[in-house]
């Protein structure tokens, strides 16, 4: 191995082992999602009561919002092993088949992005999941045949953003479905906090409360905000982390009161401003403001829906009062102006 990748390599290990280190290990260390968590303790418990094997679960939701960490955590109370994969690096029957016999009984096997696999490795989970074995065809033309691979009981996790993508009888074979929703400012403040301790920074907790209102409603950006904003911090010779210094250090990256980015206010910008207030078309938008469609309805729009920024409707995108309010538009005369926006 070259110097230059070892380096890369160990870089690599040490930045994935710092996320590990932020991420909650136990249901008690995990804040939020209470409805969730107490499905699952009991869905955990029940299993080891009985000594028998968990049933199939499926985490929905949008990204950065604990899926991943909730199936660590399920696989360090049950006391099994969790064996991580994602959708797109199955690519083939072999694949799979390689890492179904790797595992052990009672083990779990974790699939993110599980709407990305392909229909013919779905088709070869159907009897994983319910009678596991599958059938892996050898050879061939005239000499193929096909040989009965028996797997041992294990539990499938699968995490998706996209729950639609994945198709009935898939999805049928889950025991529990459990959707994980954004996460209210206050939570995400007890994330802050908890995260700060763990990477020896001073956070008052004001300064946490500003970074959690503009994180999205995201676990994931609220830690990355606040790394960035202990290096401003650190670089700025400030001993604490309170609410003037995440201020400020959030607005270097233009992410402003409101939580909004730059990218938030270009599509709410070119809703309100070019198109005058909608509907538009989400292809318009994207070319408007140079990004791809599926990354506006994946990343964007679901906050800005949640947050009630913008309307789907069926003849487009509808941005609201809520959002006009933002740029000092006056929604109603531009309504009047126009006819009616919706």
């Amino acid at each position: 191995m070259s110097e230059e990748r070892f380096i890369t390599t160990c870089m690599n290990k040490k930045e994935e082992e710092f996320e590990t280190s932020l991420r909650p290990q136990t249901f008690d260390e995990f804040p939020g999602q209470d409805k969730v968590k107490e499905r699952l303790q009991i869905f955990v418990e029940a299993s080891k009561q009985r000594d028998d094997v968990m049933g199939h679960l499926l985490l929905c939701g949008p990204p950065g919002l604990g899926k991943t960490t909730l199936a660590h955590i399920i696989a360090n109370s049950r006391g099994c092993e969790i064996h991580s994969t994602s959708g797109p690096v199955i690519e083939k029957p072999g694949d799979l088949a390689g890492i179904l016999s790797s595992i052990n009984e009672g083990d779990i096997l974790f699939i993110d992005e599980i709407h990305r696999m392909s229909i013919a490795i779905e088709e070869y989970l159907y009897s994983a999941m319910e009678d596991f074995f599958i059938d892996i065809v050898l050879d061939q033309g005239v000499g193929s045949r096909t040989v009965k691979l028996t797997i041992p009981k294990f539990t499938m996790i699968g995490a998706t953003t996209r729950q639609g993508m994945i198709s009935a009888p898939l999805r049928s074979r889950f025991t529990m479905t459990s959707r994980l929703d954004y996460y209210n400012a206050e939570t995400l403040q007890k994330i802050v906090l908890r995260s700060a301790e763990i990477l020896g920074t001073n956070a008052a907790p004001d300064g946490a409360l500003e970074i959690a209102r503009r994180s999205r409603g995201t676990p994931r950006i609220v830690n990355n905000l606040l790394k960035w904003t202990r290096d401003y911090a650190q670089v700025k010779k400030c001993d604490v982390i309170d609410k003037e210094v995440a201020d400020k250090a959030l607005n270097m990256l233009d992410i402003d009161m409101n939580g909004l980015d730059e990218m938030d206010a270009r599509i709410l910008e070119t809703i309100l401003v070019k198109f005058k207030g909608g509907p538009v078309g989400v292809k318009t938008i994207a070319i408007a403001v140079g990004e791809s469609i599926e990354t506006i309805e994946d990343v964007y729009e679901p906050y800005l829906i949640q947050e009630g920024y913008i309307m789907r409707t069926a003849q487009g995108r509808v941005a609201t009062d809520k959002a006009a309010q933002i740029f000092g538009i006056n929604i109603i005369e531009m309504a009047g102006k126009q006819g009616s926006l919706f």
